[in-house]
């Protein structure tokens, strides 16, 4: 059997050119916090407290190059880059994070971590402490017994994440939707560590009535689920299809009318069953919503759904913005439904008045609040320019 061998100056070339794509790649690794114990805002005491987290870059002698990244109501701490160079697609806001991008690796070390009761418990990829935790007193599953967290619960944990890793002052702190609530709660709790803030398609200073009501409409689905049982399932056949139609309302209110009629028109899932023959026969957009819904079901906790829902129901800094120092960019998507612009403008507006300095930049688009996320490109040069100054 004749067997063709490369010769040397092929294969030579070939790992030339593999070493090169693979410098290319942003490559990371997730990590893993722990405190033995952490106070709540509310006073409450958990103990054995660990978070994932993952870092781009790397930390400088002084110790003030760090960004922090803050993600979104249920994102992960996997913000940009890849675990390893075949991964299908990379975190969430590779196109703002990495060499010589807005957010640029090869000047700032770059940290995000996963939230307290973060959803995507079922991802080997993501540690958190909350209700699915066991609780080290009783041997089981917090379940509904898990205190009442904040949005600032998981910024305390992250803080003292940084002082962990050496970071002495954040150059700036980012972050997406519920990261922007993160940001601003970073900005008024550690007003002298925080230098600059992104706040990306955020809330203001404060969470609207209308959201309130919105992230109660997230979780209703699940609490109607009867398998939910209170929130007592741990051992037991878990509320999937609760939890699948809480995010399928999640991704359909994160978007606009115009992106559902130019992603998917009238068009139905099925050419062969039209919509009108059958009261089971869907449209295409119902047939995707549901499908990812019951994808995203998969890797999702349903009590942890709940309690992140309720953290960021109870966001609101408006009575301590005179505590900020950070320059702060408010970046909304011009058709969100969720944190429309006028809320941004309406908040720098009111931090202005406060003798503090605020900037908005609006990104133009159709995608709804989702293009704080998905068109993030948009918005970095605003945010190369914000942070060199």
């Amino acid at each position: 059997m004749k067997r063709w061998l490369r010769p040397l100056w092929a294969v030579a070339l070939g790992a030339a050119v593999f070493a090169a794509q693979a410098q290319d790649v942003l490559l990371t690794e997730k990590k893993v916090f722990e405190l033995p114990s952490y106070t709540t805002v509310g006073g409450a005491t958990i103990k054995q407290v660990r978070v994932g987290y993952e870092t781009y870059g790397r930390l400088n002698a002084a110790g003030d190059n760090a960004v922090f990244i803050a993600h979104f109501y249920s994102g992960t701490s996997h913000a940009a880059g890849r675990y390893k160079p075949g991964d299908a697609a990379p975190g969430y806001w590779d196109a703002i994070i990495g060499p010589g991008k807005a957010i640029d690796t090869n000047r700032f070390f770059v940290v995000s971590a996963d939230t307290l009761s973060n959803l995507n418990t079922k991802d080997p990829n993501v540690t958190t402490t909350g209700p699915s935790s066991i609780n080290p007193d009783t041997g089981r599953p917090y379940g509904m017994s898990f205190p009442v967290i904040r949005m600032r619960d998981s910024v305390r944990v992250h803080k003292a994440l940084l002082d962990a890793l050496g970071v002495k002052k954040l150059y700036a702190v980012a972050g997406a939707s519920g990261g922007a609530v993160q940001t601003m709660e970073w900005a008024v709790t550690y007003p002298d560590f925080v230098e600059r803030a992104i706040a990306v398609i955020p809330p203001g200073l404060s969470i609207s009535p209308w959201a309130i009501a919105l992230l109660e409409a997230w979780v209703a689905p699940i609490k109607q689920d009867p398998k939910w049982n209170g929130g007592d399932y741990y051992g037991r056949d878990e509320p999937r299809d609760g939890v699948a139609q809480a995010l399928k309302l999640v991704t359909l209110t994160a978007r606009h009318w115009g992106w559902a009629e130019k992603a998917f028109g009238y068009k139905p899932a099925d050419p062969a069953r039209p919509p009108g023959d059958a009261i089971e026969n869907r449209f295409l957009i119902e047939d995707t919503l549901v499908k990812a819904g019951i994808a995203r079901a998969a890797t999702t906790d349903a009590n942890h759904k709940i309690y992140m829902a309720k953290a960021n129901q109870l966001f609101d800094v408006e009575a301590e913005a005179g505590r900020i120092q950070a320059k702060v960019l408010f970046v909304p998507a011009s058709s969100d439904l969720i944190f429309p612009p006028e809320r941004s403008r309406k908040a720098a507006d009111k931090l202005r008045s406060l003798g503090k300095r605020a900037e908005v930049f609006e990104i133009d688009g159709d995608g709804g609040h989702l293009d704080g996320v998905l068109a993030i490109g948009k918005a970095a040069d605003a945010i190369r320019t914000f942070l060199a100054h």
